[in-house]
């Protein structure tokens, strides 16, 4: 680890939106879009950034793209926030490479689930850290996306990796298990520097009211004030701002990210949802594709209801 590009806060908190990737084509960025949607996030308040993961569709997308994106944001960003870099691939040196790529465009950190496709055990995820994490030249968050990449970290993988390997500075967990996820507080108490943070949303305020640092909430991407604000208010412990604020979270669970049938729904939503707002473009990468006239009509009725505007 080389220490003299660390320049982020420990621990990390706050709320951190997954950003989702502007596509103008399979192989091609929204690049006035992108621009559009970083402006339009670092406007609501943020406290970081993080690019190439799921909802950056970053298994989707060709090696080259990445590369570009990474250098694209980090010159939007321009050092207003912390911008992590997703580092999710099957091969060890892409990661390994994407990683240098981001330290040398200035990104601030990265983020780096379990390896996909082959099922590793838990003692090969240490080794696999063990042998990754020294190379890194910037600070790591660890990844639990269980229902994707499997398997998850256990919390005492967490625990021994974080202990061995000072690089390691934080965990994002998309379980939705808090039992995980408190366990987890217990076996890293002794690291006040290491950041624990949540995925999904409808969980940000109790994260956060049980010690939690934040949230990397893809509804940030739509309504990055709306988040801010609601951690805010549970870090402050206003509870009756907390209930009204995560009401509306709820609100937004249950209409935008509901439109169509599939898993995906969530993600078609919120692209759509951005391009119907003139942000970016909400062209999705293969095998995923864009909601098209009656899913679109009702994405639209829904900001509509909800009142969201730019």
């Amino acid at each position: 680890m080389k220490s003299d590009v660390v320049s982020l806060a420990r621990p990390l908190r706050g709320i951190v939106p997954p950003m989702v990737t502007p596509l103008a084509d399979r192989d091609a960025l929204d690049v006035a879009g992108l621009e559009r949607l970083v402006e339009h996030i670092l406007a609501g308040g943020v406290h970081g950034l993080f690019i190439l993961g799921t909802m950056g569709e970053a298994p989707s997308l060709s090696h080259r793209l990445r590369h570009e994106l990474v250098d694209r944001v980090c010159a939007l960003v321009n050092r207003r926030v912390p911008v992590l870099v997703g580092i999710i691939d099957t091969s060890f040196v892409e990661a390994l490479g994407l990683a240098h790529k981001a330290a040398a465009a200035g990104a601030d950190g990265l983020v780096l689930p379990a390896p996909h496709y082959y099922p590793a055990g838990q003692p090969e995820l240490l080794e696999f850290l063990r042998h990754l994490v020294p190379q890194l030249p910037l600070p790591a968050f660890l990844y639990n996306l269980p229902n994707r990449p499997k398997p998850m970290f256990d919390p005492e993988t967490v625990q021994i990796a974080a202990s061995e390997m000072p690089g390691i500075v934080g965990l994002k967990d998309s379980s939705a298990n808090m039992t995980y996820f408190r366990h987890l507080q217990f076996l890293m108490a002794d690291r006040a520097d290491f950041a624990l943070l949540m995925g999904p949303e409808m969980l940000l305020a109790e994260t956060v009211l049980m010690g939690g640092h934040g949230g990397i909430c893809g509804g940030a991407n739509l309504l990055p004030r709306l988040y801010v604000d609601l951690y805010e208010a549970a870090f402050a412990g206003d509870m009756p701002r907390v209930q009204t604020l995560h009401r509306k979270v709820t609100e937004l669970a249950r209409t935008i990210y509901r439109v169509g049938r599939f898993e995906s729904s969530f993600l078609k939503g919120l692209k759509c949802a951005l391009s119907c707002l003139g942000i970016c473009s909400d062209f999705m990468a293969e095998p995923l594709h864009r909601f098209r006239g009656p899913e679109r009509q009702i994405v639209q009725k829904y900001i509509e209801e909800l009142g969201i505007t730019v």
